[in-house]
């Protein structure tokens, strides 16, 4: 059976969060545009929960997010061996099965493809399964990463579990980092959601230097986790798993080129993430209302815009890649949480340009200023090692 070809304004290749939110985007600021958002699952974002703080986002820029978000709280804690701390920051959770109901509302049942495999992709043209051709008059590629070996690497692991307790938990906010836990492969720290007066979601994190990922070892300490607090859990309701890149160096351009070449790229394909956090989720926005601002959707245009601020962004997170070379290289598996328990005595207003991507001159400064937490010989070396 031949399917018909289709033509379109802009196709998007990948319908997990980046995907998403341009095809959101556009179809608020530039509605007289036939958008195609193709994804290869039966759903659209896939099975994750994405969190973000308040200040991560531009004030003006929030209308794109407002309608994804399904729980949100005023003020999050962090626990430390040594230090523990509350912190004022709103704190928002996106589901992704919010966000599939969100894109099937907001985008006409012509514009979404689900369930179809990309063959190829250039500037103009997608090739799907069945040698159906999607014309377009411009291309984005938000597949997921491209080829990780160009890039010098540690690893953010974790296994979550939406927990449904057989009585309230009594917690009124989230608990982003909780590192009193025992160490082990890594730098470990469980992070707690509360969905709700009985239900929880607990991720249970690791930055590791290998990516091998083990979730039935993580089950087990969620589930001695959840046993320490007094939370009696009746059921699983979902579970997530991921393994995601934490870098310290690298080739951007060779990076870029291994996924689909000339295409434009947005999303992990393009490396959009922050590079300490891996999250995506700012930059996601930042790049959405980018390119449904842009004057001329053209392939090759839409190619050099977003190449032009992968650059831009990868130049940006050049301290932050040294800081992870500290954390990796620089600290023993066991120690790495030192550097983020005294990361987190720092001023609040730091902390949140931090997570937003958007540290100041000043800030590295005094990150970087006083004792370090690991000693300064090997502090020193890793700063240098394998820079990029």
């Amino acid at each position: 059976m031949t399917l018909k070809n289709i033509k379109c304004d802009v196709a998007i290749v990948g319908g997990g969060l980046a995907g998403g939110l341009i095809a959101l985007a556009l179809a608020k600021l530039r509605p007289e545009l036939h958008v195609v958002l193709i994804e290869q699952g039966q759903s659209f974002g896939g099975n994750h929960i994405w969190s973000y703080f308040a200040s991560d986002i531009l004030p003006e820029h929030r209308w794109l997010t407002a309608p994804l978000v399904t729980y949100g709280w005023s003020g999050y804690d962090v626990h430390f061996p040594a230090h523990s701390r509350s912190l004022d920051n709103i704190y928002y959770s996106i589901e992704s099965e919010h966000f599939d109901r969100v894109l099937r509302k907001e985008l006409p049942a012509s514009s979404l493809m689900l369930g179809r495999e990309v063959r190829a992709v250039s500037p103009r043209l997608v090739v799907l399964d069945g040698a159906q051709r999607i014309n377009a008059g411009g291309v984005i590629d938000a597949r997921g990463a491209g080829d990780l070996h160009h890039l010098d690497c540690g690893w953010q692991k974790f296994t979550g579990q939406l927990m449904q307790l057989s009585e309230p938990h009594n917690l009124t906010k989230p608990i982003v980092m909780d590192a009193t836990v025992d160490q082990h492969d890594g730098y470990r720290f469980v992070y707690v959601l509360p969905f709700g007066m009985d239900k929880l979601f607990i991720e249970d994190t690791y930055y590791s230097d290998k990516p091998h990922h083990d979730p039935r070892i993580l089950r087990q300490r969620l589930a001695a986790y959840a046993d320490e607090k007094g939370w009696q859990v009746e059921t699983i309701l979902r579970e997530e798993n991921g393994v995601l890149p934490v870098v310290m160096g690298g080739d951007l351009d060779s990076y870029w080129n291994s996924g689909s070449g000339r295409t434009a790229k947005a999303g992990a394909r393009g490396a959009f993430f922050q590079p300490v956090t891996s999250y995506s989720l700012p930059d996601a926005v930042r790049n959405a209302i980018f390119i449904a601002e842009q004057p001329d959707l053209d392939g090759d245009k839409l190619n050099l815009a977003l190449r032009q601020r992968a650059e831009k962004h990868w130049r940006k997170g050049t301290f932050f890649r040294m800081l992870n070379r500290m954390l990796f290289r620089g600290a023993d598996g066991a120690d790495r949480y030192k550097i983020l328990e005294r990361f987190y005595r720092l001023q609040p207003d730091l902390i949140e340009r931090f997570y937003a991507g958007n540290t100041t001159v000043g800030d590295m400064v005094r990150i970087l200023s006083g004792k370090p937490p690991i000693p300064i010989g090997r502090a020193l070396k890793a700063i240098w090692s394998k820079k990029g």
